[in-house]
C-alpha cells in the first residue's frame, strides 16, 4: 500500500516509518524538517516538507494515499503556549483527516496519548479511578496536549460517521528507545517511589512501530481504540503491592494478568489487533536502572 506517515522525523515516526518499509509497503514520510539533498538509500521512503497546520500542504501531502498514519504533534504540554500545543495538534489532525476523507483514504491510523484520561498534567491533580487503566476508563482531560489528544479521537467517530473511512486510535504509553533508557526509566527502575502519573508503564518505540504496521494494514471498522504499553511495569515491580504502599486505597486494584503488570493494559490490543509485544525494560537495563 501506499502509506503516508506524518511526523516521520520524530522518535516514533523513525520507527515507525522503517517497520512500515520492512513490511514491504511503499512510504511517503512528511515532517516539518527541511529535507537534505543526498542520494537516499535504496528502499528508502521519499520525503516530503510540509506544514500540517496548512490545509493545503496537508491535502498535497495525503492526496493517492491508501493508508495515513497521523503521528506529528507537539507530544507534551509543558514546552510551548498552551494555545500553540492546542491549535498545532488539533488542526493539523483536522487537516490531514479532512483530506483523507476527501480523497478517499481507506484506513487512518491516528497516534493518541496515554493522556487522554486527563491525570498526567492536571492543574487539578487527581488519580485513576482503577488500575490498570484500560480503554473503559472516564476521560477528564484539563491540559492542551489531553485535550488536543481527546478531540482529535471525537474527530475520528465523525469521520466513520461520515465517509467510509476506518480508523485506530493508538494510545501509546510513555515511549523509549535505545538512547533514552537509563535516563528516563533508570531512576524507577532503582526505585518504586519515584512516581508518575502512568503507574510504572512505558512502551519500547520498535513494539509501538509493529502496533503501526498491524494498525495501518487491519481490516478493522469504524473507529477502535487502544492503550499500547508494555505488559510489564518499570522495574519489574510486584504491581499489586507497589500500588497499595504509594497509593493506598486511592486507586482501585483491578485483576492482573500478571504479578509485575503495567500501570495501563493493552490486553484489547493484543485481544483484537494481534499485538504482541517482544521487548522490555530489561533488553536494556540491569535491575539497578543501569544500561547493558
Amino acid at each position: 500500500m501506499k502509506i503516508v506517515i506524518t511526523g516521520a522525523h520524530g522518535k516514533v515516526g523513525r520507527a515507525a516509518t522503517q517497520a512500515l518499509l520492512d513490511a514491504g509497503h511503499e512510504v511517503l514520510a512528511v515532517d516539518l524538517t527541511r529535507p537534505g539533498f543526498e542520494r537516499k538509500p535504496e528502499g528508502s521512503a521519499a520525503y516530503q516538507m510540509a506544514d500540517l497546520t496548512d490545509a493545503g500542504q496537508a491535502y498535497a501531502v495525503v492526496r493517492g494515499a491508501d493508508v495515513v498514519v497521523h503521528v506529528a504533534a507537539i507530544p507534551e504540554p509543558t514546552g510551548n503556549p498552551p494555545h500553540v500545543v492546542f491549535q498545532t495538534n488539533l488542526m493539523s489532525t483536522f487537516n490531514v483527516l479532512e483530506a483523507a476523507v476527501r480523497f478517499g483514504v481507506k484506513r487512518f491510523v491516528n497516534i493518541s496519548s496515554e493522556t487522554v484520561p486527563g491525570f498526567f498534567f492536571p492543574e487539578r491533580p487527581f488519580l485513576p479511578d482503577y488500575a490498570p487503566v484500560d480503554e473503559e476508563h472516564p476521560v477528564h482531560p484539563q491540559d492542551p496536549y489531553a485535550l488536543s489528544k481527546t478531540f482529535g479521537e471525537q474527530l475520528m467517530n465523525a469521520a466513520v460517521e461520515r465517509s467510509d473511512i476506518s480508523v485506530i486510535s493508538l494510545r501509546p504509553s510513555w515511549v523509549q528507545n535505545e538512547g533514552n533508557y537509563e535516563q528516563n526509566l533508570g531512576p524507577q527502575v532503582r526505585d518504586a517511589s519515584v512516581l508518575s502519573p502512568n503507574l510504572w508503564s512505558y512502551i519500547d518505540v520498535y513494539d509501538l512501530a509493529d502496533a503501526i504496521v498491524l494498525a495501518a494494514e487491519s481490516d478493522l471498522p469504524g473507529h477502535e481504540v487502544f492503550y499500547i504499553a508494555s505488559p510489564d511495569n518499570v522495574g519489574g515491580h510486584d504491581f499489586a503491592a507497589v500500588l497499595e504502599k504509594y497509593y493506598g486505597d486511592k486507586i482501585e486494584l483491578r485483576p492482573l494478568d500478571r504479578v509485575d503488570a503495567s500501570g495501563i493494559s493493552s490486553a484489547k490490543a493484543q485481544r483484537v489487533l494481534g499485538w504482541t509485544p517482544k521487548r522490555s525494560w530489561r533488553d536494556y537495563l540491569d535491575s539497578e536502572g543501569h544500561a547493558l
